[in-house]
């Protein structure tokens, strides 16, 4: 029979862990491995079993995480092992309550409650992203323009799909039309759809934000994404989630594992003529695609003869006609 007191023993952080836990809630939430000591690495360690921080591998940093994330997954493994531990789990709120009041009470959470904060730095709005994520497991929605995700954020983000998959949650995600012939981005959206999570593409341009269960968004607070802003006011944040449930509906559904095979990839000509569709001129349907302006007159010039067209204007209305089933749109 298992001993409960030791199960329970072995299911917390031991008091090493827990100081270094606190440590960090004083430096914000955040630490990087450079700054852990050798006597701390075992602490670490134990942080990162339990759950209690997760590694940021693009920034060689650890993220503190609610501890209540840690408390459900504890309580829910002591229920399993025994029923004779229920009372057990049933006090771990209780046992870890100093954690979780520190974590209440951390730098971070200023000004939480007022409807809006600001992040600076893309290391803190990363760090940030991974807080609200912990604390809103069951949904997100994230407008991610500005072409191919860049290779060196893909394996953080795959992780972060990776974790809240499995806490349940569910991912909506917006790219541009671009992203379908980025091979890395093409084989990120592939995995992360084997996880539950749907990515669509937009032809259209849009902003960058993020939205966790329909009750705090992240937006731009610069052009350059340099810094965002954390909004929890109710109005404000139901207006970004209707703004991305209009893109949704606009949006291009995508098999993304059969593009990453090349069994389903849209001919680049298709491409054209829908961005042409939707009013784009030829120069923006290059940049768009990342092809030359040359390579788009080609594709146009087989698109006028296809649609028997003679000006660029006459083709965007009879494909638009094409579109909707209706002559001329």
């Amino acid at each position: 029979m298992v001993d409960p007191s030791a199960l329970l023993a072995a299911a917390l952080p031991d008091p090493a862990a827990r100081a270094l836990y606190l440590a960090i809630l004083r430096e914000g939430g955040r630490i990087r491995a450079a700054e852990v000591g050798p006597t701390d690495r075992a602490a670490l360690g134990r942080l990162v079993e339990l759950g209690l921080v997760v590694p940021q591998l693009q920034d060689a940093a650890y993220s503190a995480v609610d501890p209540r994330g840690a408390i459900e997954r504890i309580g829910t493994e002591i229920r399993l092992q025994s029923a004779r531990l229920l009372a057990d789990a049933e006090q771990l709120p209780e046992t870890m309550g100093e954690l979780t009041r520190a974590y209440d009470a951390s730098p971070k959470r200023q000004g939480e409650s007022r409807g809006l904060r600001y992040v600076t730095g893309k290391e803190e709005i990363r760090h940030t992203v991974e807080q609200l994520s912990q604390e809103f497991p069951r949904e997100s929605m994230a407008a991610q323009p500005g072409g191919p995700r860049p290779a060196v954020e893909l394996p953080d983000s795959l992780e972060r799909a990776r974790r809240f998959h499995e806490r349940g949650g569910t991912v909506r995600s917006l790219y541009e039309l671009s992203a379908k012939y980025d091979p890395a981005t093409v084989r990120f959206a592939a995995q992360v759809a084997q996880l539950g999570a749907t990515t669509r593409v937009l032809g259209v341009p849009f902003k960058r934000f993020l939205v966790f269960e329909c009750s705090v968004a992240l937006i731009p607070a610069a052009s350059d994404y340099s810094s965002a802003a954390v909004v929890d006011d109710p109005a404000m944040v139901a207006f970004v989630v209707d703004t991305f449930e209009t893109l949704w509906q606009q949006a291009e559904g995508v098999n993304w594992a059969a593009v990453a095979t090349g069994s389903s990839a849209y001919p680049v000509h298709e491409q054209v003529g829908r961005l042409l569709a939707q009013g784009l001129t030829q120069r923006s349907v290059a940049s768009r695609l990342g092809l030359s302006e040359r390579t788009v007159a080609g594709h146009i010039a087989r698109l006028r003869e296809l649609y028997d067209a003679e000006t660029l204007f006459q083709l965007g209305w009879q494909m638009r006609g094409a579109r909707t089933g209706e002559p001329g749109g």
